[in-house]
């Protein structure tokens, strides 16, 4: 299928592609990687008016800048150049590898999987775990979003009209903590049918102090769970995480689709759970 017709923009900085989105008042989308939005143009999921292509800003929106308290990811930068960022926080990297194909990443921006707000996505999850957020800017200003105010709805966020997302913000991971990535999906580079991240920091006697998870793929948006309550005080080393993972699916309401039942990814959260907590809390013991 052909996308509907549309007025192509290539704005030549970001003050002129901020322009440009608040002259259309809504009827616009922002081109970057275009990995999610061509398909849904393709589609007619979406149809835009207006098509601002922001490529040609690499050097106002393309580069990481990081220090000890996380990284800031431009609007363009690759999901690729976001995998091998060794200055950006080890969880986002490990996530990153799991988005669809090298093909994909090379194209994908890690911004625009974020703003796109799908739930089955890695890094929306990840962002929200870690505490992040996203600048957004516009002919008035800049503002802040929290990861946790960001994600409304599948494919829905609380971006206002007029509205350019610019950056992410990855804050780094606490002292003492280990991070872990899974998901299971039918063939390598699908969505995955369930997924998690999952942060274990330690107290100094290598204890658990606390143990959070976002899952993917089991709600309209990221999901997270506090599973401090099933191993807080436990030392690390013999933490209890098949009663995590039951504490984590107890708390699912997942829908059920053509590619898994409810139930199964119900326990899809469990399995993966105890085998994410598992890892993480080994990474925290290793830096602890």
């Amino acid at each position: 299928m052909k996308p509907p017709a549309f007025a192509y923009h290539r704005p030549r900085s970001l003050a002129e592609a901020l322009s440009t989105l608040a002259d259309v008042d809504g009827d616009g989308k922002v081109l970057a990687g275009g990995q999610s939005l061509v398909p849904l143009l393709n589609m007619r999921l979406a149809a835009p008016g207006h098509l601002v292509d922001i490529n040609g800003l690499g050097a106002e929106l393309g580069s990481i800048e990081a220090d000890e308290a996380g990284a800031r990811v431009g609007a363009l930068v690759r999901h690729a150049e976001t995998e091998r960022a060794q200055a950006v926080p080890s969880l986002v990297r490990e996530a990153t590898r799991h988005v669809a194909h090298p093909t994909i990443r090379n194209r994908g921006t890690t911004v625009g999987s974020i703003a796109h707000a799908d739930p089955a996505s890695e890094l929306p999850a990840v962002l929200l775990l870690l505490g992040g957020s996203v600048t957004a800017a516009s002919t008035t200003g800049e503002r802040t979003i929290a990861a946790a105010d960001l994600f409304v709805g599948p494919l829905e966020t609380s971006l206002r009209s007029g509205e350019l997302v610019t950056s992410a913000l990855f804050p780094a991971l606490p002292a003492r903590s280990g991070s872990a990535w899974v998901e299971v999906s039918r063939r390598s580079g699908d969505y995955a049918l369930a997924g998690l991240g999952l942060v274990v920091t330690l107290t100094p006697q290598r204890e658990i102090e606390r143990a959070v998870a976002a899952f993917i793929s089991v709600g309209p948006t990221p999901v997270m769970v506090d599973l401090t309550p099933a191993v807080g005080g436990q030392p690390a080393a013999d933490a209890d995480w098949a009663a995590a993972g039951d504490l984590a699916r107890a708390q699912m309401d997942p829908d059920a689709d053509i590619h898994a039942t409810a139930d199964y990814r119900r326990h899809l959260v469990g399995v993966l759970t105890a085998r994410a907590g598992a890892v993480a809390a080994r990474r925290a013991e290793e830096v602890a």
